[in-house]
């Protein structure tokens, strides 16, 4: 999701199928979340029973607003920024390097990207299959301090591209910044609104206009909030996390966020490309219509039909040696959500 205004927060409900389809396109959203659940002006936004949307061409109008998308190589530029285990860093590593793998087994994370690929810019030309891992950063002193704000997390973002030693490179046509904070890195509205958000630098602060995004590691802070299913929160009763497939909560948890953000960052990098909505402040993106769904039936508290290992270890797509939990996007062709361990496509 894009991060201009008030989002929604992430923990599981169940609703009947009465809401109304056309709330979600008036209200404004601020970033990825697991499980949009905040209630606003008393109305809870959540879809009910399936998010598929059958008849979802009446309600979901999603559309081209002729902005670029990113057709280049997209090369992906990393900040660890606080206090990371090289263990965590291969987990996520691991994700990135996976969505431009040929010989994942199925369904894999490689055919996830490949309904993202789905999407054109106004010549045609479709989002590009090529996503690499570029430079990294670490900013383990916490530079900005513990404490971050949106701004600040532009901040961040300078010092990374303009340090005198090994800054990471601009590349604002087919780079993308991702932030990473630590678990112990408190950043304004997470937890409380959103997990992760994207966005564009501003020149008056970094001096280039560079899509990026942030996701946060909610282990400490709202596992139950930002990494569900892989931990619950506490005032529900009776529901038990399951199992994750890379044995850190709180980084498989952000292996979602991370995919929802990047799908989104390659459609609508400069917010003037793929949404829904007629307000570009407010845009309803490709994997905001899809969230909480990483299997057939998904929808409300469901995640839908997910896949165990021999560990009992849950997942729905296969990476290079690792398996994940992904959410699914929208597919334009078919017009609902989809992903490569759906049960019915």
């Amino acid at each position: 999701m894009h991060q201009g205004s008030v989002g929604r927060s992430s923990v599981p409900v169940l609703l009947g199928l009465t809401l109304s389809f056309l709330l979600l396109f008036i209200t404004p959203v601020l970033g990825s979340t697991i499980w949009p659940h905040h209630n606003i002006n008393n109305t809870d936004l959540v879809f009910g029973a399936s998010k598929k949307f059958e008849g979802s061409s009446d309600f979901v109008h999603l559309r081209y607003h002729m902005g670029p998308v990113l057709t280049s190589n997209i090369t992906v530029h990393l900040i660890w920024y606080g206090a990371w285990q090289k263990s965590q860093k291969k987990i996520i590593r691991g994700f990135l390097n996976s969505i431009s793998a040929v010989d994942s087994k199925h369904p894999s994370v490689s055919s996830w990207w490949k309904t993202v690929q789905l999407y054109t810019d106004q010549t045609g030309a479709n989002i590009s299959r090529h996503v690499n891992v570029g430079d990294e950063k670490n900013d383990r002193f916490y530079s900005h301090g513990k404490s971050l704000t949106r701004l600040s997390i532009q901040s961040v973002i300078k010092s990374a591209v303009t340090t005198r030693t090994h800054p990471l490179p601009i590349n604002p046509k087919s780079g993308l910044y991702l932030l990473l904070t630590s678990d112990d890195v408190h950043v304004e509205n997470f937890c409380g609104q959103v997990c992760g958000f994207h966005y564009f630098t501003f020149p008056s602060i970094v001096g280039y206009t560079l899509p990026y995004a942030w996701v946060g590691n909610s282990a400490k802070q709202c596992p139950g909030f930002c990494a569900y299913p892989f931990a619950v929160p506490n005032y529900i009763p009776g529901l038990k996390p399951v199992k994750s497939p890379n044995n850190d909560a709180g980084v498989d948890g952000m292996i979602s966020v991370i995919a929802h953000e990047l799908a989104e960052l390659a459609t609508n990098p400069l917010v003037n490309a793929w949404y829904a909505g007629q307000d570009p402040s407010f845009p309803t993106e490709i994997a905001d219509l899809c969230e909480g769904i990483y299997g057939t039936g998904g929808g409300g508290s469901y995640t839908g039909q997910l896949m165990e290992d021999h560990d009992g270890a849950t997942y729905n797509m296969n990476g290079m040696r690792r398996r994940f939990l992904v959410q699914w996007v929208w597919n334009p062709v078919v017009n609902y959500c989809s992903g490569p361990n759906a049960l019915d496509q």
